[in-house]
């Protein structure tokens, strides 16, 4: 039998604060909140979670593994997320269609163009 994919872990400096982020981001809610961690998902019954635990270091380099979001509008989800907190990075993407941003702690995530 396969495993299940059960969350994703986030290493974070303030997991609250950018739990919370993500949070408001995806429209997800807080299910799990302990001193060094917490998970969030679209319901407390709802698998993949995303786990932001406590870690001492600060980022330092591009992301291994990132999340995609497909909005149904790019540009209104691109401005409403840099409004939260996101900034714009260049990861040496060139012209492409999706657009990079970076999370409150620099975690870079892309925001795809909508479905046509």
């Amino acid at each position: 039998m396969p495993s299940s994919w059960e969350q994703v872990v986030v290493d974070a400096e303030d997991p609250a604060r950018l739990a919370r982020w993500w949070a408001e981001a995806l429209g997800y809610r807080i299910v799990h909140e302990g001193p060094d961690e917490v998970e969030i998902r679209r319901a407390p019954d709802q698998l993949p979670g995303l786990l932001f635990t406590t870690v001492p270091d600060a980022k330092t380099a591009k992301n291994r593994l990132h999340i995609d979001l497909r909005p149904d509008d790019q540009e209104s989800e691109v401005e409403r997320l840099v409004d939260m907190g996101a900034r714009p990075v260049d990861i040496g993407q060139h012209e492409v269609s999706w657009v990079v941003l970076a999370d409150p702690e620099g975690n870079e995530f892309c925001v795809l163009s909508s479905k046509k």
